[in-house]
This record gives C-alpha cells, sequence and structure tokens, in this order.
C-alpha cells in the first residue's frame, strides 16, 4: 500500500486541523457580543480564505515538508525560517494539549466519579493510541481522519438545521460590557476569539512530501477546505445564537448539550458528548501528524538535528512524533491540578498570538515572491492576509504579545549551541 496521501485525506486534514473543541466551546463567548459575532466570523474567515490563499500558493511553489519554515526560507533565509519553524513546532504541540483535555472533558458525563487521576489517566491513554496510530505512517492517519470527516461535517449540518425550526430572532442579546464599547472594539474583540477556530488553516502543507501531487492537491484542499470551515462555523453560530437565549447561554458550560435538550427529549443530548470527543479526536489526530512532519521538515533542511530527519519502518519521523509528544504528555501532567476551565485557558490564551506571528512571517514571504515574480495580480491577497494579522496583532495587549512571544525566543538555546555551530561546518 502507498504510504502517500490523496485529495480526500488532505481535505479531511484542512477539516479537522480547523474545526475542533472551539466550535463546542465558543457559543459561550460570544455570546456577549450578540450578532456583532457573526460579523466577526465573516470578518475572521476572510482572513483564513486570504491565509489559505497564500499557503496554497506557496505550497504550490515550493511543495516541500515542514510548512510554514519553508516559505520563510525561501524569502528571508535560513535564521528566520528557523525560529518560524521553531516557534511552529512547539506551538504546535503546546495547542494538542488543549484538545486532549477538552476531548476527555466531554466524557465526565459516563464517568461515575469526577476523579482527577481517572481524567489524567484517560487523557495520556488517548494521547499514547493517537501518537501510535501517526507511527504507522501517515497513510494510516489520513484514513482515520476520512472517517471521522465525515462524521463531523454529517453532525454540524443536522443541528443546525434542525435549530432552525426552533429558531427566536429576541434570543440575540448584547451585554451590557460589550455596548459601552464602540463597534471597532467589540469587533477586535470578537475576531481574536472567532480566529482561534481557523488556527490550523496551513496545517495540510506541512506533510507535502507524503502527498501525491502536492503541488496541485494541497492549493485545492486548502482553499476548499477552509471555505467550508467559514460556512460550518458560521450557519452553526446562527443558529445556536437564534435557539439559545444570550444570557442563558453565556453562563452555559455545554451549549450544544442545551441545544439538544431543547430540539429533543430524552437523553439524546449524551451522544453531543461522544461528538465533541469525536471532534477533538480528529484535531488531535491532524496535529499529532502535523508535529511530527515539521520536525522532519525542519531536520531535512538542516535547521534541527538530523535525528528528528529518522524515519521508522513504516515511513513516519519518529524521533518528531515522540518528541513532541513527550512534550505535551508532561503539559498534560504538569497542568492537571487545574480546574477544566484554568487548564484550557493556561493552555490555549497566548497560542493564537503565537500562531499570527507565524501567519505573518509567511505572509510577508508570500509578497516577497509575487513581487520579485510581479506577479501583481496575486498582491490583493497577500496584502489582505497581511493587513488582517497586523490588525489583530496590533488590537492585542502588550502583555499577551510578551508571553507570546515566548515560544519563539525558546529556540534561542537551540540557535545559539547548535544551529549557528552545524551551519558554519
Amino acid at each position: 500500500m502507498s504510504n502517500k496521501i490523496g485529495f480526500l485525506a488532505v481535505f479531511a486534514l484542512v477539516i479537522s486541523s480547523q474545526i475542533g473543541s472551539g466550535i463546542f466551546m465558543l457559543p459561550i463567548s460570544l455570546a456577549p457580543y450578540s450578532t456583532y459575532s457573526l460579523i466577526s466570523w465573516a470578518i475572521s474567515g476572510l482572513g483564513a480564505v486570504s491565509l489559505a490563499l497564500v499557503f496554497a500558493t506557496l505550497c504550490a511553489k515550493f511543495p516541500e515538508t515542514g510548512g510554514p519554515h519553508v516559505y520563510v526560507k525561501h524569502a528571508f533565509g535560513p535564521t528566520a525560517a528557523f525560529f518560524v519553524g521553531w516557534t511552529y513546532w512547539v506551538i504546535s504541540w503546546v495547542s494538542t494539549t488543549a484538545l486532549i483535555v477538552v476531548g476527555v472533558g466531554y466524557l465526565t458525563p459516563f464517568l461515575h466519579e469526577d476523579i482527577k487521576n481517572i481524567h489524567l489517566f484517560l487523557e495520556l491513554l488517548l494521547f499514547t493510541i493517537i501518537t501510535l496510530i501517526n507511527l504507522r505512517g501517515v497513510a494510516t492517519a489520513g484514513c482515520v481522519e476520512s472517517l471521522l470527516t465525515v462524521i463531523k461535517i454529517a453532525v454540524l449540518l443536522v443541528i443546525p438545521i434542525i435549530a432552525l425550526f426552533f429558531f427566536n430572532r429576541n434570543n440575540f442579546i448584547i451585554s451590557k460590557e460589550m455596548s459601552s464599547l464602540t463597534t471597532s472594539q467589540i469587533l477586535a474583540r470578537s475576531t481574536l476569539l472567532t480566529l482561534w477556530c481557523f488556527v490550523g488553516v496551513e496545517l495540510a502543507t506541512a506533510p507535502a512530501g507524503s502527498v501525491n501531487n502536492p503541488a496541485k492537491t494541497i492549493p485545492r484542499a486548502v482553499v476548499l477546505g477552509t471555505i467550508c470551515v467559514a460556512i460550518i462555523y458560521f450557519i452553526n453560530n446562527f443558529a445556536i445564537m437564534g435557539l439559545i437565549n444570550g444570557n442563558d447561554l453565556a453562563n452555559s458550560r455545554a451549549p450544544y448539550v442545551d441545544a439538544i435538550k431543547i430540539m429533543f427529549s430524552g437523553n439524546w443530548h449524551l451522544i453531543i458528548s461522544i461528538v465533541a470527543f469525536v471532534f477533538c479526536v480528529g484535531s488531535l489526530n491532524a496535529w499529532v501528524l502535523s508535529s511530527g512532519q515539521v520536525a522532519f521538515g525542519l531536520a531535512k533542511d538542516r535547521l534541527m538535528p538530523q535525528l528528528f530527519a529518522k524515519r521508522n519502518e513504516h515511513g513516519s519521523p519518529f524521533w518528531g512524533i515522540t518528541t513532541s509528544s513527550s512534550g505535551t504528555a508532561i503539559l498534560l501532567i504538569l497542568t492537571s491540578n487545574n480546574n477544566f476551565a484554568q487548564q484550557i485557558t493556561s493552555i490555549i490564551d497566548f497560542s493564537v498570538v503565537s500562531f499570527l506571528f507565524v501567519y505573518l512571517a509567511c505572509s510577508l514571504a508570500f509578497l516577497k515572491v509575487v513581487i520579485k515574480e510581479r506577479n501583481y495580480h496575486k498582491l490583493l491577497t497577500g496584502s489582505i492576509a497581511t493587513t488582517f494579522c497586523c490588525w489583530v496583532i496590533l488590537e492585542t495587549s502588550i502583555n499577551t504579545l510578551l508571553i507570546a512571544s515566548l515560544f519563539t525566543t525558546s529556540g534561542i538555546p537551540l540557535y545559539l549551541f547548535w544551529y549557528r555551530r552545524a551551519s558554519a561546518q
């Protein structure tokens, strides 16, 4: 069997990398913004599609394993590529921790006792299974991803369609806190939230070397997948906010469970717990696959130790996956003493800003490429993507930016004590 994946598997990676735990959590955070959140979905969706076009074009031109660092390397050189690649690699497995915690958290209704040790055991067990699947090779991981994506799309189309029969426009209520802000401030805050759901738009570019005809397959899958994700998020948020009163939604702990209780009697809401778990597993699988490929790509370009360029008998980057997984496992253990909300918040608070640093670097690389080639009709796409990234970053607090930058600066020791010496040889 070929150990390469085709369009459907790449399309599934695009969907799963962006649709995960966020779709079940964000309605709570967006409830105070009322109809402004719908505008924010449109803004972040436009930004995500522009970024998808950027990555699609770059991947078609440079169809190499590794993703973002590859494009920065060709545009700005190996040093910039090292820090972009390092940031992307670290933040990818840090963010993976949140998916595991949320996924197991949705299984709570099926547990007789809420014991933290059981939660931690289940988190580590789930992560071990997904890691072993990815160690079997990219083709196996791609098959699993395709199956999970079919389930995701089916559920996220059925629920909002049924919810529309219970729709009440009076449920859209803007909070008093938000009503005191300007329109620009409201949109900036809500767009930062919605943008989290599109993080991963570039994920399918990482395993380019393991994709059949990557120059054509990946661009089509990334653009089409991101458009589908934007539509799915918008209609789901619209339906849930029209189904549940804004005040109740803001205080909900599981909005989709509450939605099922409104639409159906009995214990059908328990199905949502299982579905949410499946969603998180799908995204988790996509991120584990990507983190290994990113480390492999960095090592292949001699930006990381050659240990990470070694493959096992299934063609999987063994050390890239196991190192990333070890880091995630350590984070799970270190944050296990926090409550659910604190654990999630401590992990993802600064992730979206760190990803924006990477997206901005790639957007600038895209602009340099199209200007150098005098391909000016694509200049608008790059300008929109760059402006979008800059706008969100500028609207972010200095404290958040400084803490998010630590993901990048953590690579300085490796750069000073290994990369500079290795590149000089």
